[in-house]
């Protein structure tokens, strides 16, 4: 068994796709930490910044999903509101009396 293949089943985060930004994003974090800190071999630096890649892609994906989820409920809202009788100016207010 290779060392690369050894680490990767020593760590079972490795090539799993995150279901969370906060997830994500610490992972994320974890390996930029690992890479800026620790004196690692060539293949380990490959490794952390291949997964690193790929967690910042994930990260950007669900910012877009959550950014799209957000505009459309801003629109339904909108659309929502247009519904929404607004009073008039021509109604005699109770308290003028």
């Amino acid at each position: 068994m290779s060392p690369r293949r050894a680490q990767q089943d020593s760590d079972p985060k490795v090539d799993q796709v995150p279901a969370s930004f906060e997830d994500a994003f610490s992972r994320l974090e974890d390996a930029v930490r690992k890479l800026e800190t620790g004196p690692l071999s060539l293949d380990n630096s490959i490794r952390l910044f291949e997964e690193g890649m790929g967690l910042a892609k994930r990260c950007n994906e669900l910012l877009s999903a959550t950014e799209l989820k957000m505009t459309r409920l801003q629109s339904a809202f909108a659309e929502q509101m247009r519904f929404v009788p607004e009073e008039s100016d021509d109604e005699p207010d109770d308290f003028d009396e």
